[in-house]
């Protein structure tokens, strides 16, 4: 990346500078930046780049630019094992008023759903699914203790480093919360989306709950449980697992009616997957629960005989 006399740079707090990394190939990209293989050309380690452009609007930086970065530096400070680790965050001002950002982040090779795609087709071992569901449940029982919420748990947010160990990236989305805040953002990726989310309802870190079960259900099946091709074809795919809601249950305040969707009676997830073992089919049945208050918390999931039993 070459010096532009157009870039008003600031160097980091550790006197690194932004040509410190050179660009290799890009990994994704998405609405909230685009994310780049990179060298670090001082120590010749490989990093992950996420570079976020963004218009400064009459405040300065966007609140939701602020939150990802204080985020990032809390979850830092802690170095949890199931939390991709960021190096540095560099920031410039270009000529036409926008600000970039740049985050740095240790690189992994592969994602959950790489991972899952190059599976052989005896698939996964139940072994491995079970360490990494407890690493995911691990990290996401880490962010909830800190109050946050992750919003976007899919296999392509989960990295896999290579010694097999699951580590939690991506937190554009992610946000704080207390007990009594109301959470309606439309958020999370459709096929791992909650139903409240779906329907427009207050939600809580439960949603995460709901992304992991059907994430660890991948696992065992090899592909998504609940693949929609829009969000009422993905509320009526979910319906066919915990049954149609009731009169009670239904939402008084969206437009979408009840009878909109045909009469379903609840099934079990390994009525979708013959592959699930009786303790693995229990536990994601009571985190795929329709009703959020009946969903386990992260801490709690751990602590079910899943983790405690020899894989079936």
């Amino acid at each position: 990346m070459s010096q532009s006399p157009q870039h008003k740079r600031q160097k980091m707090s550790n006197g690194r500078n932004f040509e410190d990394y050179e660009e290799l190939n890009i990994i994704g990209t998405g609405a909230y930046g685009t994310v780049y293989r990179a060298r670090d050309t001082v120590t010749g380690n490989i990093v992950a780049l996420k570079k976020i452009r963004i218009a400064l609007n009459e405040n300065g930086v966007p609140m939701s630019t602020l939150r990802e970065i204080s985020l990032l530096k809390q979850l830092n400070a802690s170095d949890h094992a199931n939390i991709v680790k960021l190096f540095e965050v560099c920031q410039f001002l270009e000529r036409d008023g926008q600000l970039m950002i740049l985050l740095v982040f240790e690189h992994l090779e592969q994602d959950l759903s790489d991972l899952i795609e190059r599976l052989p087709k005896s698939g996964m071992s139940p072994i491995t699914i079970q360490r990494l569901s407890r690493e995911l449940l691990t990290g996401v029982d880490f962010l909830h203790s800190h109050r946050i919420i992750h919003r976007d748990l899919k296999p392509q947010n989960l990295l896999v480093s290579a010694q097999g160990h699951l580590k939690i990236a991506d937190f554009g989305l992610a946000k704080t919360y207390n007990s009594e805040m109301k959470l309606t953002s439309v958020v999370v990726t459709l096929w791992y989306r909650a139903p409240e989310v779906l329907l427009i309802q207050p939600y809580n870190s439960s949603v995460d709950l709901w992304s992991a079960a059907c994430i660890i259900f991948e696992m065992f099946n090899r592909k998504a449980l609940f693949p929609g091709t829009s969000e009422k074809n993905q509320l009526d795919r979910i319906f066919e697992l915990t049954g149609r809601p009731t009169d009670q249950q239904w939402p008084k305040t969206i437009s979408v009616a009840r009878e909109h969707f045909p009469h379903r009676l609840p099934k079990r997830p390994r009525d979708f997957c013959p592959n699930l073992c009786e303790f693995s089919d229990d536990l994601l049945n009571q985190m795929l629960s329709y009703d959020i208050n009946m969903r386990p918390s992260a801490l709690v999931c751990l602590q079910h005989d899943y983790f405690t039993q020899e894989p079936l």
